[in-house]
C-alpha cells in the first residue's frame, strides 16, 4: 500500500527518534581477568569457554568491511551477537526518477511522492544465529532466520551462512512465499567484501491461483543468485551494489538491481540507495521490478543495539 507523505512523517519520525537513542557502552574484560587462581575448572573447559568468549567479542566489534546486516536489500554474513539486537528502516519512494529535469525538480526528485516503508527488527538467539521480522507498508510481513556455519579465517577463505524466510501478504494472513538460500562471502581485510547468494523461492507468483491448473511449477517458483559487494572509499564511507539475476522459474519484469552510498556513525548506518524495484523481502526480490526499467530513490537507516 502506498502511503501519503504526511503519513510517512508520522511513521518515520518516531522511528528515527528511536534510532537515535544511545545504547549503553559495553566494556569487555581481558580474557582471564576475573579468573581465580584456585579455579578448579579443567584447562580444556577453560580454553573452550575462552574461545567462545573471544568469538562473541569479535561479533561485538564493528567491522569496517561489513558494517551492516544487509547490502541494500540482500542479507550479508555479518553475525549478530548473542542476545543483542538491531533495527532497520527501509524507505523506497514511489515516483520513478524518469522524465525531464523540470518535472523531477517540481516533484523534488520524488521526495514529494508516496513511498513504501519497511520496519525490521532482528535478535541474536544463539552464537552465530539470529531471527527477525520485517514489515512493509504494503502489509507484507517477512519472518527470517540466519545461521553462520563457517567463518572466514586463515585456513578458510570463505564465510558460509544459511538463510530461511517466509513472507505473507495482508499481514501474513494471505499468500505465503517461503525461501531458502546460502550466503557465500569473502572479506578483503577492512577494504570490502563480496557476496554470492543462491536462493530458491517458492510461490513467488502471487497470481498463480488465477492461472489454469495445467500451469507448471516453473510458473510458481524462482531460483535466483544474488551478487553483491561493498567497498570502503573513506574510513566510514562505503559504496554498495547488488544484483539478483533469476536463472529459472517465475521471472516477470526486470531483475532487481541496487546501488548505494552509505555513512557509518558509531552503531548507525545511513544509506542513500537507487533501485529498479521497491523490493526488500526475498519474495519481492524474486518478483523483480517493473518491465519499464524505472529507477527509484530510497534510503535505509540501521541501528545496532550493543
Amino acid at each position: 500500500m502506498i502511503a501519503s507523505s504526511s503519513s510517512h512523517s508520522r511513521l518515520v519520525i518516531p522511528c528515527l527518534a528511536l534510532l537515535m537513542i544511545a545504547a549503553p557502552a559495553t566494556i569487555h574484560a581481558a580474557p582471564g581477568q576475573n579468573a581465580r587462581k584456585d579455579d578448579p575448572t579443567p584447562v580444556a573447559d577453560k580454553n573452550s569457554t575462552r574461545t567462545a568468549q573471544a568469538s562473541d567479542d569479535d561479533d561485538l566489534t564493528i567491522d569496517p568491511a561489513e558494517p551492516d546486516y544487509t547490502l541494500v536489500s540482500l542479507p550479508t554474513s555479518l553475525r549478530l551477537p548473542r542476545f543483542k539486537s538491531a533495527f532497520r528502516v527501509t524507505h523506497r519512494f514511489a515516483e520513478p526518477l524518469t522524465g525531464n529535469f523540470g518535472d523531477l525538480a517540481s516533484n523534488f526528485f520524488s521526495l514529494d511522492s508516496g513511498a513504501q516503508i519497511g520496519l525490521e527488527y532482528r535478535f541474536g538467539i544463539v552464537r552465530n544465529g539470529e531471527v527477525g521480522i520485517h514489515r512493509t507498508s504494503d502489509r507484507t510481513i517477512e519472518f527470517f532466520g540466519q545461521y553462520g556455519g563457517v567463518r572466514q579465517g586463515p585456513a578458510r577463505p570463505l564465510d558460509l551462512s544459511v538463510v530461511v524466510s517466509v513472507d505473507g501478504t495482508n499481514n501474513f494472513r494471505d499468500q505465503h512465499t517461503p525461501a531458502v538460500g546460502a550466503i557465500v562471502s569473502h572479506k578483503f581485510s577492512e577494504r570490502g567484501a563480496l557476496y554470492v547468494e543462491p536462493t530458491w523461492v517458492h510461490h513467488a507468483n502471487l497470481q498463480l491461483a488465477s492461472l489454469p491448473q495445467s500451469s507448471s511449477a516453473a510458473s510458481n517458483n524462482t531460483f535466483m543468485v544474488g551478487l553483491g559487494g561493498r567497498v570502503r572509499v573513506r574510513p566510514t564511507v562505503t559504496v554498495v551494489a547488488e544484483y539478483s539475476p533469476r536463472l529459472s522459474g517465475f521471472r516477470p519484469g526486470v531483475n532487481h538491481v541496487s546501488f548505494a552510498i552509505e555513512k557509518r556513525a558509531g552503531g548507525h548506518v545511513f544509506q542513500l540507495n537507487f533501485s529498479d524495484s521497491s523490493a526488500t523481502t526475498m519474495g519481492q526480490i524474486a518478483r523483480g521490478g517493473p518491465a519499464s526499467k524505472d529507477w527509484f530513490m530510497g534510503f535505509n537507516i540501521s541501528r545496532k543495539f550493543y
